[in-house]
């Protein structure tokens, strides 16, 4: 195994290069600068690093970048006993073997001497320019004097919000937290504990979005040594138990490579150690681990067709696991990674992973955006990401999900709520994208619903949102979309519309969950009706003779006279059972005072009733009071056999009887029979018994009825 995968806290480091002795480098850096003309010895490795990646580099802004960090630093100590300079070097090392180029280089050396120094942001504005300048105030700490409580919050969202305008600044942080995890043995156990967690919560999973799987395995190690030390030190002896003389992986890499060898295909076999989590991840799904669980076969070739190539021969002269294949080249991830993913048997009956990418691609699944250099200059030699459609993501600075972090989170002022919301967030680890019918895209996260995808396309008139087409079929806001979907939200035209409580348990996106909860919060005043559409009641004159207040819901214009304890009670028609005249009715105080009415029959009385919850007496006002017009809305059931056209000649027939379709759901059939639930808008109610009749006569129809239960909107 490599020392990566056997010690997590060794630096990361390119095949074949010493290890780098801090201690001695923080010694050197005490004696200042070297002979004039020449970089101090202290960053000789950063160099070779850098000049690595980039031979061209120019490399006196590092030297001038490093003679302001070791002077402002001097005298300065860690906790370890090292000289401060130590940790901007070593954070600037990381992320030269990662290829960063020099302006991140420079930011990097500087990165804590506005936080922690004398040395002024116009300082660094000054003598490197406006863009360390920024990258620098990117990651440099709010102070707790000024925030309290919310500093780590809100500077997390200044970094975010900066990230959003330069990937870079996330590359520098995360660099950061790697040599503050290797080194965090001599804080106190609570406090390794604390950064532990914000690690793995928080950065962590920013550092999969950007695609620095370098930065991200190691970090995931050192924060799972900290969190979970058993499971940790039982995974540890299983890696030191796995390196025996005869190696599965090793036997199958061979005949990996002759097949290659012999199909005339240029290629570099490699066994690829499973890091700890990755191992104890294995071990938690499978029980008992196999010899080939602790790595997996990397093939790197020259050209993205020979990567199908390999595939090819793999399939032939191997026995494939099918169930294992993703090809991430045709459909690359969202933080840039692309592979193509197999399963291989061996003689013996071990299964392989096979890993096929070529050399550019295994540099981007490495360092991430980091490998891109400097994305907001052309340059030739930087690796260039693969171009999808989506304009957006093309653009390392704000691929989907940053730009959805980024619209959120001007919705969440409050520190508390800002902070659970990003944990939440980036808990979501896969992303899909969806066609709108426009002809763009969204980004949303693996499991997004209808809601979500409203909220995306349209903010706050989402609230208005009646249902969904996906894939041109009606469906239901609940309905969870699938990578490729075309989804066309729809909304209503009704102004006053709003969400229901039960859209938060269909939401999966920090901005909609935002929106839904800050409709709510504005609208405490009751519940809301069929579909998402709130009854926000208007005032209505009071009865001065007696308790008796009368209502008007904005469901309809039918007047609803209420008995209750005092005038002026806002009333509203319940949209499980949309009642309408001559309907028995009964009421049930809701949220803020308001009554809310059913049918007597309705299911929602008889579980109110068994609550312990006092009925309102209710009936309907017919003193002629009608200065809006009569309409009203009702929800009707048709139970039919399938056959075609029979959903046409169903709204024809709603259509011929004046009645408006608010919602709709078909449900999928059973037994070749079908059920559809309409919510209408009719002119008045006595046309109800007419406009059932109307349905019931559509051929195929054997059944039409009042709903009896919450109707589902599409």
């Amino acid at each position: 195994m490599s020392a990566e995968a056997t010690n997590p806290g060794a630096p990361l480091r390119r095949r074949g290069r010493a290890r780098i002795d801090l201690r001695r480098i923080g010694r050197v850096a005490l004696l200042g600068p070297a002979s004039r003309g020449r970089l101090p010895d202290a960053i000789g490795h950063v160099a070779d690093a850098h000049r690595a990646h980039h031979p061209d580099a120019d490399l006196a802004i590092l030297r001038k970048a490093y003679v302001l960090a070791e002077s402002s630093h001097r005298g300065q100590m860690r906790k370890s006993g090292e000289p401060y300079i130590t940790h901007p070097l070593a954070v600037t090392l990381i992320l030269a073997e990662l290829g960063a180029e020099t302006t991140t280089l420079t930011a990097s050396l500087l990165h804590d001497t506005v936080e922690d120094t004398e040395v002024t942001l116009d300082q660094v504005r000054e003598e490197f320019g406006e863009e360390v300048c920024y990258l620098v105030d990117g990651v440099t700490k709010l102070e707790k004097v000024d925030y309290g409580a919310a500093a780590e919050p809100e500077t997390f969202r200044k970094m975010l919000v900066a990230t959003g305008n330069d990937v870079r600044v996330m590359s520098i942080k995360l660099a950061d937290r790697l040599h503050n995890m290797r080194t965090l043995g001599v804080m106190r156990p609570e406090k390794q504990a604390r950064i532990a967690k914000v690690t793995r919560d928080v950065l962590i999973p920013l550092a999969e979005r950007l695609g620095v799987q370098a930065l991200k395995t190691e970090l995931e190690d050192l924060a799972f040594a900290i969190l979970r030390p058993e499971e940790y030190e039982h995974t540890r002896a299983l890696i030191a138990g796995s390196g025996g003389a005869e190696d599965p992986l090793t036997e199958i890499a061979e005949r990996v490579r002759t097949t290659l060898r012999e199909a005339d295909i240029s290629a570099e076999v490699l066994i690829r150690p499973r890091h700890f989590v990755s191992v104890h991840r294995v071990r938690i799904k499978r029980g008992e681990l196999r010899g080939t669980d602790f790595g997996r076969l990397l093939v790197l070739v020259a050209e993205d067709a020979d990567c199908y190539a390999v595939l090819g021969e793999l399939h032939t002269c191997f026995t494939p696991v099918i169930s294992e294949f993703k090809d991430f080249i045709a459909a690359p991830k969202f933080n840039l990674y692309q592979s193509l993913h197999t399963a291989v048997v061996g003689q013996d009956g071990a299964v392989a992973e096979v890993l096929i990418r070529t050399h550019q691609m295994h540099k981007v699944a490495e360092a991430g955006v980091i490998a891109l250099g400097n994305p907001y200059t052309p340059d030739s030699t930087a690796v260039q990401p693969f171009e999808p459609a989506d304009g957006e993501r093309a653009d390392p600075t704000r691929p989907g999900w940053l730009s959805r972090l980024l619209d959120w989170q001007e919705s969440a002022p409050d520190p508390d709520t800002f902070w659970t919301t990003l944990h939440a967030d980036l808990a979501q680890d896969r992303e899909i994208t969806v066609f709108c019918t426009d002809g763009g895209t969204l980004g949303l996260p693996a499991g997004a619903s209808c809601v979500d995808a409203a909220y995306a396309q349209y903010g706050d008139e989402a609230h208005g949102c009646i249902g969904a087409r996906v894939n041109g079929r009606l469906a239901t806001l609940s309905t969870v979309l699938s990578d490729g979907d075309t989804v066309q939200p729809l909304l209503s035209q009704d102004a006053t519309s709003g969400p229901s409580p039960d859209w938060l348990d269909h939401a999966r996106t920090a901005a909609a969950r935002i929106a839904i909860t800050g409709w709510l919060d504005a609208h405490p005043e009751g519940e809301q009706a069929l579909g998402g559409q709130p009854d926000t009641p208007r005032p209505q004159p009071q009865q001065p003779t007696d308790d008796t207040s009368t209502g008007r819901s904005k469901q309809g214009a039918r007047v609803v006279s209420v008995a209750v304890d005092g005038p002026g009670t806002a009333v509203r028609l319940a949209g499980c059972c949309t009642p309408v005249p001559p309907d028995e009715v009964t009421g049930f105080t809701v949220r803020g005072g308001a009554v809310t009415v059913h049918r007597q029959e309705c299911p929602a009385v008889a579980r109110m009733q068994a609550a312990g919850r006092p009925p309102v007496a209710a009936r309907w006002n017919d003193d002629g009071d009608r200065r809006d017009t009569g309409e009203c809305r009702v929800t009707l059931v048709a139970e039919s056999f399938g056959r075609p056209r029979l959903l046409a000649d169903l709204t024809e027939a709603i259509a011929t009887a004046d009645a408006a379709i608010v919602s709709a759901t078909v449900e999928p059939p059973s037994e070749q029979r079908v059920r559809h639930t309409y919510t209408l808008q009719i002119p008045d109610a006595a046309g109800l018994p007419g406009l059932m009749r109307a349905m019931r006569d559509v051929p195929g129809v054997y059944d039409v009825s009042r709903a009896q239960h919450q109707a589902v909107t599409t």
